[in-house]
């Protein structure tokens, strides 16, 4: 359904890197000089002031509000929280959840048929913001989100740890969650059995083979979705591969020539090949979810896991007791390498046909507070995108340990990029085949280039 020229345009915006674009002080006036205070009289001068009438500065905020939200391993709590305090401060607001771990597929209809909720989480399977923002679905947000604050009265972006994505000079989304893929252990287990934990690649290597002679199986990972070994491991390789430079992968979100077929790719693939012939990953991963494979893990029949810093909340239903969950941002960096950690932002986005946006406007200023990212932490277990003080939060020793990583000199944090929809399912496709041994490295570069060159066209 789209044209050439939209192509072109759709291009554009993917080729486009994120730029840090923290705003300075809000606060817009529109450039309008104030008017000239009429003359009163004494009579009225003495009156008080009446408190109870709105301010002028304040938008009426009224009416229905449709908030669509996934409900996946950060679960729902803090979306029931901050939407109950949202309604104390506007009451007139009627609002509307659609939210569940399939939500992405069930409303797809009523985004093609542009009739979409106001506001978007845009999260989990079935979601793809670079996709909505090349459909057009998605309001351009960069001249409100320049001045807006947040209801304590602070710039919106000033407290950002990522700011929102840059598609070609423009903001469509801003980014709520902040977290970072990479490798699982127990931490209770590897001390008992006398495992040492991964620094680099010789080490996963040699701790691998003792964990094989255990009886255990090194890795697994969820074969249904990729993503997670794309994200825990490929990803990772290709920066150290690199020479840590993580370009590399803002050239395949461009779908540049060249960027899925060099050593640096070459290298990645051929120690995930070298895994595979080892026998370090559990064939059970194949046609396995994340619930599945992540509960192996948790009975120790698989000793690493690639994931995302939900896991724990995702699982904490099923931990055993004494489990200790430990985190490596990755394992694939040469002896003295840095570490690399590949993040993942969960954004928010007011849709371009919302029909209440002053509400959805609202609602996004309400949540983007320091408050709301303590009680994120502290609910879900991961990052909300808002700089706050959590060591005396509630927050997982997980993720406490990941923001000792970020703030480390010995990591690497590559900046946030999205792979377009088709280049992503290709990789998706490529990498499952590669663990399988039906394609060789050489065949993989090769889909990719051409997955990347259909974009490009």
């Amino acid at each position: 359904m789209k044209s050439k020229g939209k192509k072109k345009a759709a291009l554009s915006l993917v080729m486009m890197s994120i730029i840090l674009s923290l705003a300075g002080c809000g606060g817009g006036t529109n450039g309008a000089e104030a008017p000239a205070p009429e003359k009163t009289t004494a009579a009225t001068q003495t009156e008080p002031v009446k408190t109870d009438e709105p301010k002028p500065e304040e938008p009426k905020v009224a009416g229905d509000l449709e908030i669509q939200y996934f409900v996946g391993g950060y679960g729902d709590g803090w979306w029931k929280e901050v939407i109950g305090e949202f309604k104390k401060k506007y009451p007139d607001v009627n609002i509307k959840e659609s939210a569940g771990s399939q939500i992405n597929e069930q409303m797809k209809p009523r985004w093609i048929q542009g009739n979409p909720p106001d506001v978007v989480y845009i999260d989990g399977a079935g979601s793809n913001e670079t996709q909505m923002v090349l459909d057009d679905q998605l309001m351009d947000i960069t001249d409100w989100v320049k001045d807006a604050k947040n209801v304590d009265g602070e710039a919106l972006t000033s407290n950002l740890i990522a700011p929102p994505q840059d598609y070609s000079g423009k903001n469509y989304t801003i980014p709520l969650v902040f977290g970072s893929w990479g490798t699982f252990y127990d931490e209770t287990l590897f001390t008992e059995k006398g495992w040492d934990v991964p620094k680099d690649w010789d080490s996963f290597l040699a701790t691998s083979e003792k964990i094989k002679a255990d009886g255990v199986y090194p890795y697994i990972h969820t074969g249904k979705y990729p993503y997670y070994i794309v994200g825990g491991l490929l990803n990772t390789g290709f920066v150290s591969e690199n020479g840590d430079d993580p370009q590399i992968l803002k050239d395949q979100e461009a779908a540049k020539e060249g960027s899925f077929k060099n050593d640096a790719v070459a290298n990645t693939l051929k120690k995930i090949v070298d895994m595979r012939d080892k026998g370090y990953f559990d064939n059970a991963s194949f046609g396995m979810s994340h619930t599945d494979s992540q509960m192996l893990f948790l009975q120790h029949k698989d000793a690493m896991i690639p994931n995302g810093l939900w896991l724990e909340n995702e699982m904490k239903k099923d931990v055993p007791e004494g489990f200790k969950f430990g985190f490596i941002p990755s394992v694939m960096q040469k002896p003295g390498g840095k570490f690399v950690a590949i993040p993942y932002t969960s954004n928010i986005a007011i849709a371009k046909k919302a029909k209440n946006p002053d509400a959805a406007k609202a609602f996004i200023e309400f949540i983007f507070t320091k408050q709301a990212a303590v009680r994120w932490a502290e609910l879900t277990g991961a990052l909300m995108n808002v700089k706050a003080d959590l060591e005396s939060s509630g927050a997982s020793d997980v993720v406490k340990t990941a923001m000792k990583y970020f703030n480390g000199s010995d990591t690497i944090v590559a900046p946030v990029f999205k792979l377009a929809a088709d280049i992503e399912q290709a990789e998706n496709d490529a990498t499952i085949a590669l663990l399988q041994g039906s394609i060789t490295p050489d065949e993989w570069m090769d889909r990719m280039e051409k997955a990347a060159a259909k974009i490009r066209k």
